[in-house]
């Protein structure tokens, strides 16, 4: 390993004094400004990886939902799934080390990994369009370069197209062909396939309003759009042309503020959905006769593929062990339908898609999506939009028949600024509050005045906020309970600033 070829470099992309940052499942977030150094180090980790695994690593230079002026980078395990945990330890070592120590931590790494420093390296890297990606992309070239591994610039993809691409490359073509094209045809091959067998007419056109968060999304739809069989019109909003990337559009704005992002035009009973900006996550929506909005969010997208699935095993006579894995943001009324009509088993675990992932391993067929829209380890927005679009297809549904397979049951998600995150930890997959003393308690009593109620507190992963999440009966009752629940943290947990005002 050239060690002076390392110190000229490391001292060309310098970390700013006093900055820390933590790996965690979104990977490395922060401004773009404050990224040049990860980026470079990430380049060394993935090599480092590469070399571990004698397989081929993935860098996704990308802050996902975040605003325009973030950036963030996250590495893609061999068959395209997220890093390896043991790994993420690693990761936030080098990213916080001082330059003087880079050297050191790197011989660390490589002992305690076991990294055969003599096997190659081979490397695939993708960005989306953020102003500061390609920039960034090429501080991970750097890092890459300098511990002599090989790399491929990807350029322009979806987050998910990355992970396939690494996938493929590794299952030496299995899975299917390492290009752009071999993922258009994998997919758009089984969507045609898959829809032949519905009962419409070949010339019932199906119209499909896709808002792209003005993000990457948008780009490779159009690429991908003559792959589709005819019956599929997709007409794209928020295409990056004309606005920032995740402003007041995609798939998060809509979840979190439940209304139709800015620059579509949304008429009643059409259905719609959104991309966030790197097209890991999606959610539909709708708007009916009276105008009311109405979000189809993470959860119902599993309840229809469940749905789906259980028939076909059904027909199939097939005794595979199918279930859902749901967080505790899952809706009370998803789970009830899934468990009590539908006769799936749920699993509930912590907040995170790798904790999704592992327990949906442990199943014949496991399917999992967060209520935010993120499902299967790599969330892939365009594949999601695909297997949805023939469901409702081969079912002969509509988006407002979907939508009434269950009603959600009203919600609040609320954060309260705390001085140390830490104070509170929890368990039963962040269900119950186990820290600080008194406040599980406090929130039992509070649960007891709601009909349908159920309330959970958990620490953010990356700032001094405690989130808080409510259902109850009305949405007044849920509004009521996260107030009174956000006071009690407040109390109990050390809040910062003026106390919560109600709702």
């Amino acid at each position: 390993m050239d060690f002076e070829a390392l110190k000229k470099y490391s001292a060309l992309h310098p970390k700013p004094a006093g900055l820390t940052l933590q790996y965690g499942t979104a990977g490395f977030r922060t401004r773009a400004e404050q990224l040049d150094h990860i980026m470079f180090r990430m380049g060394l980790l993935a090599v480092l990886r590469s070399k571990a695994l004698v397989s081929t690593i993935g860098v996704m230079v990308t802050a996902s939902h975040n605003p325009e002026e973030d950036n963030g980078v996250k590495l893609v395990d061999p068959l395209g799934e997220m890093l390896h945990p043991s790994w993420e330890e690693y990761a936030t070592q080098l990213a916080n080390a001082e330059e003087q120590e880079l050297q050191k931590i790197i011989t660390e790494i490589c002992q305690r990994a076991a990294v055969d420093q003599c096997k190659d390296a081979s490397v695939f890297i993708g960005r989306d369009t953020r102003p500061s990606s390609e920039k960034l992309s090429q501080s991970v070239i750097d890092g890459i370069s300098v511990l002599g591994g090989q790399y491929h610039d990807y350029g322009l993809v979806t987050t998910p197209q990355l992970h396939y691409l690494v996938c493929c490359q590794n299952t030496q073509g299995q899975y299917g062909k390492a290009t752009l094209e071999g993922y258009y045809e994998k997919l758009s091959k089984a969507f045609t396939e898959l829809i032949k067998q519905s009962p419409s007419s070949g010339d019932s056109r199906r119209h499909l309003k896709i808002d792209c968060a003005n993000g990457i999304g948008a780009l490779k739809l159009s690429e991908m759009e003559p792959y589709f069989p005819k019956e599929v019109l997709i007409h794209l909003y928020n295409d990056g042309t004309k606005e920032k990337l995740n402003h007041f559009c995609g798939a998060d704005f809509v979840k979190v503020h439940q209304k139709p992002p800015r620059g579509l035009d949304l008429k009643p009973n059409e259905r719609c959905c959104s991309f966030d900006g790197d097209a890991d996550r999606i959610v539909y929506y709708y708007k009916d006769e009276t105008g009311h909005f109405h979000l189809i969010d993470g959860d119902k997208i599993a309840t229809l593929i469940s749905i789906f699935l259980k028939e076909l095993l059904a027909k199939v006579g097939q005794t595979l062990k199918l279930a859902v894995v749901q967080t505790a943001y899952a809706n009370g009324s998803s789970t009830r339908y899934l468990e009590e009509t539908l006769k799936v088993p749920v699993h509930c675990v912590k907040t995170g898609v790798k904790h999704l992932h592992h327990k949906a391993q442990e199943f014949d067929v496991g399917v999992y999506f967060e209520a935010n829209g993120h499902g299967t380890t790599v969330g892939d927005a365009v594949s999601d939009m695909l297997v949805i679009e023939a469901i409702l297809a081969l079912k002969g549904l509509t988006v407002q028949q979907w939508d009434a397979i269950y009603t959600d049951l009203p919600n609040r998600l609320l954060k309260v600024q705390v001085a140390d995150r830490r104070v509170i930890d929890t368990m039963d997959a962040e269900r119950r509050a186990v820290t600080p003393p008194g406040l599980q308690e406090k929130i039992d009593a509070l649960v007891k005045k709601y009909k349908l109620s159920r309330a959970f507190v958990r620490p953010s992963g990356t700032e001094d906020v405690v989130r808080i999440y409510t259902e109850a009966d009305t949405q007044e009752n849920a509004d009521a309970l996260a107030h009174e629940v956000s006071l009690a943290v407040y109390h109990l947990a050390g809040g910062r600033g003026a106390p919560p005002q109600p709702i």
